[in-house]
């Protein structure tokens, strides 16, 4: 397999793996999951991954790597609600998925423990390599990549890859500053994995152009899973990741908490436009104009997002910076097995 590239013709950015001195040598990615339907009313996944269910068999002979699609929260589907008890998409902290049950326990933490047991156990050599795990936002967000680290160089190089192949997509890197064991999403439980978001789309609808970047931003990604599998080498450069930093709640009534203001007009719909000190950030709903009172400029997103309306988040915002990413390849075979016997030697040395 490793010497089937020689023929290939690769796309730009792409160099065999005697063109490039010492990069970063990587395990494949041999087990891929796509996960839709996580919100069950976000519907751009949850059809994207029914369709490719359709086309398994025919796939499976051209895939390098396995892939799996799994429709995460099924009774959320049904109903084409968020979730049925509690938001699924938290439900994956080490705490939660190894806490008690009973016959009490909400259906979502159910069925994180069933993810957890498909996909991971999360944090082990078991689990699959990558979790892609599909979303939709009402925010103008074009396609966004969110995950917890701004130096996993698989993500970040997947994310590269998009860019190159999906020029007129606006496409954004979130950087969550989370540790594993207090990670809490459902990508968290591969070796590698992040969030695809993709937006604006109403919950509960479907648009194509949303659903056309989904799709072409996965069989990408798939495509560069591929690449990499069959032992090509990928540049390093650099990337822009925005690193959350804080949520803004809505100005809300001392003693009813119901909300009192709108996000501005001069914002609504300005996602990763940079919000300065001072500039408009909420109307309320008497007309009043309430100003960012932050120390320094940020970069707001998910602007008034419809599901955090019950989480009390009117927005997030983040601070951009620019990583340098390696040049990766795959290990070999022969690379691989090295590698684990030393492992295995220093864990009985331990």
């Amino acid at each position: 397999m490793h010497g089937a590239y020689r023929e290939r013709t690769f796309p730009a950015g792409l160099r065999t793996k005697m063109q490039v001195d010492e990069p970063v040598l990587l395990p494949r990615l041999c087990r891929v999951a796509v996960c839709g339907g996580t919100h069950g009313n976000e519907l751009s996944g949850v059809y994207l991954v029914r369709e490719m269910l359709k086309t398994e068999k025919r796939r499976e002979d051209r895939e390098p790597a396995s892939v799996l699609m799994v429709l995460s929260n099924p009774r959320a589907m049904q109903q084409c609600r968020r979730y049925v008890d509690t938001d699924l998409n938290r439900c994956f902290t080490h705490a939660t998925l190894n806490g008690p049950v009973s016959d009490k326990t909400p259906y979502e933490i159910i069925r994180s423990r069933e993810l957890n047991a498909m996909l991971g156990p999360k944090g082990s050599r078991a689990a699959v390599d990558l979790v892609c795990d599909l979303h939709n936002t009402t925010a103008n967000m074009g396609l966004c990549f969110i995950a917890y680290s701004d130096s996993d160089w698989i993500s970040l190089h997947i994310f590269r890859y998009l860019q190159k192949q999906m020029p007129d997509t606006p496409m954004r890197f979130i950087h969550f500053d989370v540790s594993n064991k207090e990670s809490y999403s459902l990508d968290s439980i591969g070796k590698h994995g992040f969030a695809m978001e993709v937006g604006p789309q109403p919950h509960g609808c479907v648009k194509s152009d949303i659903y056309t970047a989904m799709k072409e931003g996965v069989q990408h990604m798939l495509d560069w899973a591929g690449y990499f599998n069959s032992g090509c080498l990928f540049e390093g450069g650099l990337v822009d990741v925005f690193t959350m930093v804080k949520n803004v709640d809505y100005p809300r009534d001392g003693e009813t908490r119901n909300i009192m203001a709108t996000i501005h007009p001069r914002l609504q719909d300005r996602d990763f436009c940079l919000l300065h000190p001072g500039d408009p950030l909420f109307q309320t709903f008497s007309g009043e104009t309430l100003t960012y009172k932050g120390n320094e400029p940020l970069y707001p997103f998910f602007i008034n997002e419809c599901a955090y309306y019950e989480k009390g988040i009117a927005l997030s915002l983040a601070r951009k910076k620019c990583v340098t990413i390696p040049s990766i390849r795959a290990l070999t075979e022969e690379e691989e097995e090295q590698a684990s016997e030393q492992s295995f030697a220093s864990e009985e040395e331990e």
